[in-house]
């Protein structure tokens, strides 16, 4: 039986105290941030292709692998015991369904990330190992995203990138959920109740915020990437020159193919955030 069957209350009556209403009041103005920028716009225009998911797909590996990763590890720790619930919200191996999908057996072989990626993979150790407490800011922030967005997102995707069928598009899906707000709500409530400490609060608190600017951050380098490739297009373009390439670490691609791909990795990660503003 899943565990939200076990909840019969009504909705919580949430207190400016609740930890879920606290972090959804010191990331609003990222929330914000965020949600404006043209990246978020042209997904929901839904204007996401094939190259464009599949590059989503590889850095949700990254960053799942990480936090489910230190999630098992710290199961069993008073700040992540009970928001531990790895039946109903692990994502990881949904993702691998995907990118086999997407990329064939090898795609291990294939995945590229930006450096700003990695770096949020870093600090998922790190806290991991020194701070298992502020995992609950990082998992708050994507499985509840995930739960709020991911059916809309998911049909949005198939949409955009013409699939015939759900196959390829796993990470949306959750089997183990039957009623998302049901969910939320049971989700909330015991995060509420994990036991922190004044210092410990105001700690998970930051981490929420960083979450965030780690996204944004994100988009920061690849917008950095944009500039630098279109620069590129356009001198190109002016003298008359063949297409050159560019290297990134363990693959060759052409600048051509390359924006589209950066652009996509922008709209593809903007999607990560797009369900986290809807709770």
């Amino acid at each position: 039986m899943e565990t939200e069957k076990k909840t019969q209350t009504a909705a919580e009556q949430l207190t400016d105290r609740d930890l879920s209403e606290q972090i959804k009041k010191v990331t609003k103005d990222s929330h914000v941030r965020a949600e404006n920028t043209e990246l978020m716009l042209s997904f929901q225009r839904g204007q996401v292709t094939l190259a464009q998911y599949k590059l989503l797909l590889c850095s949700l590996y990254e960053i799942y692998q990480a936090l489910e990763e230190e999630l098992d590890r710290n199961s069993n720790h008073p700040g992540v015991a009970p928001i531990y619930f790895p039946a109903e919200l692990a994502r990881l191996e949904s993702i691998e369904k995907d990118l086999e999908y997407f990329y064939g057996q090898d795609w291990r072989e294939k995945i590229v990330v930006p450096t700003a990626t990695k770096r949020y993979c870093h600090r998922l150790r790190q806290i991991g190992k020194e701070n298992p407490e502020f995992l609950v800011a990082h998992a708050y922030t994507r499985y509840l995203g995930d739960l709020s967005g991911g059916q809309i997102l998911g049909r949005i995707a198939q949409k955009s990138m013409g699939l015939k069928s759900n196959e390829g598009l796993s990470f949306f899906a959750f089997p183990g959920v039957s009623s998302p707000n049901l969910f939320k709500q049971l989700y909330r409530s015991r995060m509420n109740s994990v036991e922190l400490t004044e210092e410990e609060r105001n700690g998970v608190l930051e981490e929420a915020v960083r979450a965030f600017e780690f996204n944004i951050q994100v988009f920061d380098d690849l917008q950095k990437l944009l500039s630098v490739t279109e620069n590129q297009l356009h001198n190109g373009s002016a003298h008359s020159k063949p297409v050159t390439t560019l290297q990134i670490p363990g693959t060759m691609i052409n600048t051509s193919p390359l924006l589209r791909m950066v652009l996509g990795l922008f709209v593809a990660l903007a999607t990560v955030s797009m369900g986290i503003y809807a709770f």
